[in-house]
């Protein structure tokens, strides 16, 4: 099977093929005489599987995945796609969370906050699954402006502050200008919360779209696993 057939098929540049080979995300490829690579079916499945886990999975975790496949650890390439899978319902779950903040008067009404007044970093970076440095980072930036602690110097964040985070964390998500996410914020800190809501539902229809592409990825890698196991 020449490379130009897989590549029209999947509608990619031969060149293309020639990356994924280089990387390692498919099995050895024989040559002819006269140096012309001769693909098989089975090379033809794996390509066919990398393509169909890009959108749902991204490059990184594909390279971490076929490798796993190629050398027949089939079931710790498995576990990785359960762990995206998880971490895909996680940020669904942390969007909606942002959503129903700001669907909300009063802060104090979230049974997280209604018994403080004051969090930590820690406890802040838990409660919109971010990671402390990424909420020091915003504040450098002049996103998030936390009170300081008079005694200790540490950070102390208000319930405000947590809602501001989880904007920061899922407007960054749809865009990447931090401009676009001042001026969220500056909406917010006037009471007007439309554009971080619509920006919210499109993180969650991006969300919605993710888990569609994952589950057409999976049913590529299974065909893959059938016919790796039909050829062994």
């Amino acid at each position: 099977m020449k490379g130009i057939e897989i590549a029209k098929k999947l509608n990619i540049s031969t060149s293309t093929l020639r990356h994924y080979e280089s990387w390692g995300l498919i099995p050895f490829v024989d040559r002819a005489a006269n140096g012309y690579r001769i693909y098989t079916s089975v090379h033809e499945a794996y390509f066919q599987c990398i393509r169909a886990l890009l959108p749902g999975f991204g490059m990184d975790l594909v390279k971490e995945i076929m490798p796993l496949i190629k050398n027949g650890q089939m079931m710790e390439g498995l576990w990785l796609i359960n762990k995206a899978q998880v971490n895909l319902y996680t940020e669904k779950a942390t969007v909606q969370k942002t959503i129903e903040i700001l669907d909300l008067k009063d802060l104090t009404e979230i049974p997280n906050y209604s018994k403080k007044t004051f969090f930590t970093i820690g406890e802040v970076a838990k409660e919109a699954n971010v990671s402390a440095s990424a909420i020091r980072h915003w504040e450098k930036e002049g996103l998030i402006t936390p009170e300081r602690n008079k005694e200790s110097g540490f950070r102390i964040y208000s319930p405000s502050d947590i809602r501001t985070v989880l904007i920061i964390r899922t407007v960054q998500r749809v865009v990447y200008s931090l401009d676009i996410v001042r001026e969220i914020i500056s909406d917010l800190e006037n009471n007007n919360v439309a554009q971080a809501k619509k920006m919210a539902l499109t993180s969650l229809e991006y969300i919605d779209f993710a888990l569609t592409e994952q589950i057409k990825g999976i049913a590529a890698l299974q065909n893959l696993l059938d016919v790796v196991s039909k050829k062994n």
